[in-house]
């Protein structure tokens, strides 16, 4: 991407999209064109229309979605399939249609099926259902990868796919019901800390293994795959290494400082038992993450003290 191009950045004030902006600010792009969700509503089409026409960016990373744990997919189905495909569906045809040069449509790995070999390849895809938990954001976000697809196939246009595994770091959702279990358990921990409570509950068992990548690193990825990959497939980002959610309860006790104890709930679902993503094919392309978990944990919870404590 030339230093000077117009980059569209959709999804830009949330966990992975406010990292993306924070890596190409780094990296000397300074034409970076963003919109508030006020400013513009992805799930409206006629909006999306007609931003892309007025400002017809020469890129576009799609990292906007509506996102959420195990609670939130459950409670709301109806949205996380709804609101996803028109955010997608919207801004990845508008993108085309206005010129845009290249496009990278971000997912999840939660798109996989749910008994897939570990680690998971990007083959996997389609071949046996998805965890019951979250299969409505997972069927949308399939969807946005065919979709890049078909547009690279019909049209012969340059839109690709990247998998992310799951994120973690600054601007992440800390709300107590609706976020994923890494920023939920800090908020939990921190605030059993404050009111000096004298046990910490937690869903499940401890025991579903868990893959965590820094957001700063998935940006670092992004911008990497931007430069360097052009092709159908999609392409899984993780970083490789995974803790059981038993080890990651305990090092977030660890570095919030809570003195209580910690106990289980095993009434409550697991999720997927284990979710480790193949990254080879990004690794053999020369990207590899940078951030020590345990570093980007302390820093993240500094993050939310300074951003979320009142």
């Amino acid at each position: 991407m030339e230093k000077e191009a117009k980059i569209y950045v959709a999804g830009h004030r949330g966990l992975v999209g406010a990292a993306i902006v924070r890596a190409l600010q780094r990296q000397g792009y300074e034409n970076l064109v963003l919109r508030t969700h006020k400013e513009l509503d992805l799930t409206r089409q006629a909006e999306v229309e007609k931003f892309f026409e007025d400002e017809r960016p020469a890129y576009a990373i799609v990292a906007a979605a509506k996102v959420g744990g195990i609670h939130a997919n459950n409670t709301y189905p109806a949205d996380f399939i709804g609101v996803n495909l028109q955010i997608q569906t919207n801004v990845i045809d508008a993108a085309y249609k206005s010129g845009v040069r290249k496009l990278l449509f971000l997912g999840s790995s939660c798109i996989y099926p749910k008994e897939a070999p570990q680690p998971i390849q990007e083959e996997s895809l389609l071949t046996g259902p998805l965890e019951p938990t979250n299969e409505w954001y997972a069927v949308a976000k399939i969807a946005g990868i065919k979709m890049c697809q078909a547009y690279r196939l019909q049209y012969h246009w340059d839109a690709i796919s990247g998998m992310p595994t799951n994120m973690y770091g600054p601007h992440d959702n800390f709300h107590p019901e609706n976020s994923h279990v890494l920023p939920a358990l800090i908020r939990r921990f921190h605030e059993a800390k404050k009111s000096n409570a004298p046990e910490v509950v937690v869903w499940g068992t401890g025991s579903p293994f868990r893959e965590f990548l820094h957001a700063d690193d998935l940006a670092d990825a992004t911008l990497f795959l931007m430069e360097n990959y052009s092709d159908v497939p999609h392409i899984n980002i993780g970083s490789g290494h995974e803790i059981t959610i038993k080890q990651l309860a305990e090092m977030v006790k660890e570095v919030v400082g809570f003195q209580g104890e910690l106990k289980w709930d095993p009434s409550k679902p697991d999720g997927t038992p284990r979710k480790l993503m193949d990254s080879s094919k990004l690794a053999s392309l020369g990207w590899e993450p940078k951030i020590p978990f345990k570093q980007g944990l302390t820093e993240t919870y500094k993050w939310y003290v300074e951003n979320y404590d009142a």
